[in-house]
């Protein structure tokens, strides 16, 4: 089992615990050391706060001493969240976004074009629906290179 498998099996349980969704386990190199961060979500208003993380850092900082994930390699240990243009990866993140607006990048063109902006209508059955500008689109999920939130400033 990975690192990453490993600290996601760890740490999921707590999170939920806590009221928290755990987004996403990374386990990579940065500026020659290497960083465990695990990506959280919340429902309350307002997103993930500063706090939050602290939290969360608090609450897996000593299971995951125990569970030492990396054989003794030595880690820093991140909590973050997503951030506001957070992909869309999961059944959940694409029905949690129903209603807004998002932006597709395709691995193929289809009606034209690589990329597509439009209000997320549904995602059933590994279709998900656009209504973009020139209609309504309907795009297998395995054509999807990336989905997310489409932000305007």
């Amino acid at each position: 089992m990975s690192v990453k498998e490993r600290v996601e099996e760890l740490v999921r349980p707590i999170l939920e615990r806590l009221g928290y969704e755990l987004v996403e386990v990374t386990y990579q190199k940065q500026h020659d050391a290497m960083h465990l961060t695990i990506y959280i979500d919340s429902e309350k208003e307002g997103g993930v706060t500063l706090d939050d993380t602290e939290i969360v850092a608090n609450a897996i900082d000593q299971p995951l001493d125990e569970l030492d994930p990396t054989a003794g390699a030595p880690f820093v240990l991140n909590v973050s969240s997503p951030g506001l243009d957070r992909p869309l990866k999961t059944e959940r993140d694409y029905q949690k976004k129903i209603g807004t607006e998002v932006e597709v990048a395709l691995y193929a063109p289809i009606a034209g074009s690589k990329k597509h902006i439009g209000k997320l209508l549904s995602y059933e059955n590994g279709i998900v629906s656009l209504e973009t500008k020139s209609g309504e689109l309907q795009i297998e999920i395995k054509s999807i290179a990336v989905a997310k939130p489409y932000i305007t400033f």
